[in-house]
């Protein structure tokens, strides 16, 4: 009988949207797309700030990549627990990339203090703002830890990303900025466990189909890969399989090449376009050109314009 009544339901409404197109443009689903209509977008995130950055960063420029750096502002100049990179690079070194939070000390947030958290953040923010010269607005949590308390405490001063490290293993659009599960680690868990050379080779197998997945996708895809240059090191093998995934997705016409700050900014633009109740028209209140599909068009929504769609 369900059945029978919700078959009426449609019926009916597909009677009445034909006789009051009105009601079917109300019905109309409207799709969100990354900037110049393209479908995926990529964040490359790297944390902590070690030396192995300027490797890191080479590569990235050298495929014209582009990645978001996560640095401890206390730890720079250091060799505290690896050598890490000096302040005075830093701007130089990450020009056309994004540097964020990481916290001024590395320490595991979830057992401090409101106030202490609030700290290791602003002072983190306020020392990479002087050295970089732009408002750093986003963050990595140290070992990935979050929990309700620190997302709490971190709301209103001005975070307005913050990344975890629990792997996702999707492509979806992050529904809360400050709880940010990224698609997954360089390399998948390969490495993690020295001497296991199969389960290497498993993680890696995934890792590229990831990847494969990722440009294959006809759907709205944000990849998202995360991780540590410290974790290459030396080691050849890994900086070899950095350069080929690098190689897999770099100039690639359909893809949105994205600090992170720049896709959450997108993304809050395009959650703020304002609709009208028949959808015939759309006004952008934001300084960003946002892209949206309806059915199989596409619409350029110009930064602080209304536009007539239908």
């Amino acid at each position: 009988m369900k059945k029978i009544n919700l078959l009426l339901l449609l019926i009916t409404f597909s009677a009445t949207a034909q006789t009051n197109p009105e009601i079917a443009k109300s019905a109309i689903k409207i799709e969100m797309l990354f900037p110049e209509g393209k479908a995926k977008a990529l964040i490359l995130s790297y944390d902590d700030g070690a030396k192995q950055d300027r490797e890191l960063v080479k590569l990235m420029n050298k495929y014209h990549l582009v990645g978001t750096f996560h640095l401890n502002s206390n730890l720079l100049g250091s060799n505290t627990y690896f050598d890490y990179l000096n302040k005075e690079e830093i701007k130089d070194l990450f020009n056309g990339h994004e540097v964020s939070v990481h916290t001024a000390n590395h320490p595991a947030l979830t057992a401090l203090s409101k106030i202490d958290i609030i700290y290791e953040i602003v002072e983190d923010r306020r020392e990479l703002e002087r050295l970089m010269g732009y408002p750093v607005r986003g963050m990595a949590y140290p070992f990935g830890n979050t929990n309700d308390a620190v997302v709490d405490a971190i709301t209103g001063i001005g975070i307005e990303y913050a990344r975890t490290v629990g792997d996702s293993y999707n492509f979806e659009i992050p529904k809360d900025f400050l709880r940010w599960y990224p698609t997954m680690h360089q390399f998948a868990k390969a490495y993690s466990v020295p001497n296991q050379p199969e389960n290497d080779e498993k993680e890696l197998e995934l890792f590229y189909q990831k990847i494969d997945d990722f440009l294959q996708t006809k759907e709205l895809a944000v990849l998202d890969i995360w991780g540590h240059s410290w974790e290459m090191g030396t080691d050849k093998i890994k900086w070899y399989e950095t350069e080929k995934f690098f190689k897999l997705l770099a100039n690639n016409q359909a893809i949105y090449y994205a600090k992170q700050i720049d896709l959450v900014d997108y993304i809050n633009a395009y959650r703020n376009l304002k609709f009208s109740v028949d959808k015939n028209s759309v006004t952008n209140t934001s300084a960003i050109n946002v892209y949206i599909k309806i059915n199989t068009k596409v619409f350029k929504v110009m930064a602080g314009t209304s536009m007539n769609l239908f």
